[in-house]
């Protein structure tokens, strides 16, 4: 693990329960986003999300008929789940067994913690994780290069890796995910993309 992602970890690790509180109402523009990813995944579907947080998402995906694996890497959020009685598992999704195959994978505002050369490696596991024709959500913040910011409900510094709509959608494509749906949100925090894209690469044949 780099030191800038686990220095992001151990600044949500810190704030986990600050960041609970202010994040807890869910903004119309992630309710929008819900609603097009039920929309296209099985009903009744598996859904693996990456980075659950204090699983305000989780809540919503179940709310709409799915059965959600919740998880986060870090330890803190977790254990905010845990006492709220849902199962949860600390996972780090560059590494750790994704499990699957999935119907869907969440990934809401969490990406953007990623390097840039390790967002293609996760695309490619995620790909291995779920079944022919699979959902994956994701949204990052839009912008050039990189950054540490200390904003919102967490004192200490993050790190933030931003991203062009074109490189991103060549990051999808070159691990077998096909972009069916890219908007943007504009938020406080700036303008986010939104992307919804289909598992292909020859409908889960391995890749040569």
């Amino acid at each position: 693990m780099s030191d800038a992602r686990a220095e992001t970890i151990a600044a949500y690790q810190a704030d986990a329960a600050s960041y609970a509180a202010g994040t807890a109402t869910t903004p119309e523009s992630v309710v929008r986003d819900l609603d097009e990813f039920a929309g296209r995944v099985a009903a009744g579907g598996r859904v693996l999300e990456i980075g659950s947080g204090p699983g305000r998402d989780a809540r919503e995906l179940e709310a709409r008929g799915f059965t959600v694996r919740r998880t986060d890497v870090t330890p803190a959020f977790v254990d905010l789940m845990r006492a709220d009685g849902h199962a949860a598992d600390v996972l780090d999704p560059m590494v750790d067994e994704l499990g699957g195959p999935w119907d869907g994978v969440w990934a809401n505002a969490v990406l953007i913690h990623l390097a840039r050369d390790e967002m293609p490696v996760l695309l490619e596991r995620l790909h291995a994780a779920t079944r022919p024709g699979a959902t994956l959500y994701l949204s990052v913040q839009e912008g050039d290069g990189d950054a540490w910011a200390t904003r919102g409900h967490v004192a200490g510094a993050r790190h933030f890796t931003f991203w062009r709509e074109r490189p991103l959608r060549d990051a999808l494509a070159g691990v077998g995910w096909e972009v069916e749906l890219l908007r943007t949100s504009a938020t406080s925090s700036g303008t986010w993309l939104d992307v919804f894209a289909r598992q292909t690469a020859g409908e889960g044949e391995p890749r040569p």
